[in-house]
């Protein structure tokens, strides 16, 4: 049985209108009513594109920086889609690459109107694929919601798995949502190309496996915490509305940064309460739309962000194991270590095992644009993060990306 969605402990200090609070009640309730809540489960795989060129490095990257490892390349006409796994108690990763640069489409056209994100026009987050347990009703019941679907000829024209339903993409975050009906003990198998081991891929992943093996990084490494994606500050509650319309999750709550001029707001899985299993999804919105921020006089890092990549992923979270190793919180151990191995980070470890938790966001991926985070809960903290922290991990990618936006415009 299916708890309500409703059912959940509220969390922040952030304000929301009237007509969230509202539609946050009529949607969940329905949602719940007819039965959406309880078919639709855990995110089963996210889906990343990078440039020609890009995917390999990439995959050593993650399987460096993450548990992730190599299972198999699916290769179609346009794409090469190398699946990570780390089990199947948590999601998928799949590389995409596109073989030629000039490949039109529309996930590309999402990355060309935007200054920075025309410099990687392939490379972005795609969204995320949720298991279901009835995919032509779950299909039904979101289309008569006004949800809408790719059809079957564009999902093959676009190359993605034939066994999936896809929404297009959000006009509020760019990302899509995807559905596959899969028995909860079932292997997961992509309906797309033809597979086999890559030598290339293979080599890098074992490379970086036996990097992450010799540093001792395996027995801290976990799954991914939560997916970050930012916005502009006019679609904040529109875009978790529509999530939460999507799929099954809940709103958890928000938190106004004021310092930062932005807020951080949560959903997590109904039927999941480890977000190992199923990650927490985070809205990053700012507070006011960049045309006051000359009557303000506040920073603004999140429009900025938006501004000149576009409405889209910021950062996977990847929790690290709580305790010590050598003498040192384990994520501190993390991070010294993978600077050792030349890997850069915005900021020094953030936070104490007084205030419950340590955070630090890596430097965005030259192949996805995507952050790292790290997180380490300590003991028995409950929340999900401190705002102390937020603020300056925020702070800390606005400096870069600022940096990123005048190399791109010297470059231009």
């Amino acid at each position: 049985m299916t708890a309500s969605s409703l059912n959940f402990p509220r969390y922040g200090d952030k304000q929301n209108s009237p007509f969230f609070e509202e539609y946050l009640t009529s949607l969940l309730e329905e949602r719940d009513r007819v039965g959406l809540t309880a078919m639709i489960r855990q995110i089963d795989a996210l889906m990343i594109t990078v440039e020609p060129g890009h995917s390999v490095p990439y995959v050593g990257e993650l399987c460096l920086m993450t548990p992730y490892e190599y299972l198999v390349t699916l290769e179609s006409e346009s794409h090469n889609t190398h699946i990570l796994r780390i089990d199947m108690n948590s999601p998928d990763i799949l590389v995409r690459e596109v073989k030629n640069p000039t490949t039109q489409g529309i996930f590309r056209s999402l990355n060309e109107v935007y200054p920075i994100g025309a410099h990687k026009p392939n490379s972005r987050y795609m969204g995320e694929v949720f298991r279901v347990t009835n995919l032509h009703e779950v299909v039904e019941l979101q289309k008569s919601r006004d949800v809408r679907f790719f059809n079957q000829e564009q999902i093959r024209k676009l190359e993605l798995p034939g066994n999936m339903a896809v929404v297009k993409p959000s006009p509020y975050t760019h990302n899509i949502v995807g559905y596959w009906e899969r028995p909860e003990q079932s292997i997961r198998v992509y309906a797309l190309g033809l597979s086999c081991i890559r030598d290339d891929v293979q080599r890098a992943y074992l490379e970086a496996k036996e990097t992450r093996a010799k540093l001792g990084l395996d027995p801290l490494l976990l799954p991914i915490d939560h997916l970050a994606t930012r916005i502009y500050s006019q679609n904040r509650e529109a875009s978790i509305l529509e999530y939460l319309t999507l799929t099954s999750y809940y709103y958890w709550g928000s938190y106004d940064i004021a310092s930062q001029n932005s807020s951080t707001n949560v959903t997590k899985s109904v039927h999941y309460e480890n977000e190992l299993e199923s990650p927490a999804k985070v809205f990053t919105a700012a507070n006011h739309p960049y045309f006051v921020n000359h009557l303000l006089k506040l920073p603004s890092p999140t429009e900025q962000f938006v501004r000149n990549f576009g409405p889209r992923l910021h950062h996977l979270a990847v929790a690290v194991n709580d305790g010590e190793t050598q003498g040192k919180t384990n994520i501190d151990y993390v991070v010294d270590t993978l600077r050792e191995c030349g890997k850069d980070f915005l900021l020094d470890v953030i936070g104490s095992q007084e205030e419950g938790l340590k955070q630090i966001f890596s430097s965005a991926s030259e192949y996805s644009s995507l952050i790292v985070e790290y997180v380490q809960r300590f003991g028995d903290f409950q929340g999900f993060f401190t705002k102390d922290n937020v603020a300056e991990l925020t702070h800390a990618a606005g400096v870069e990306e600022s940096l990123r936006a005048l190399q791109a415009e010297a470059a231009a």
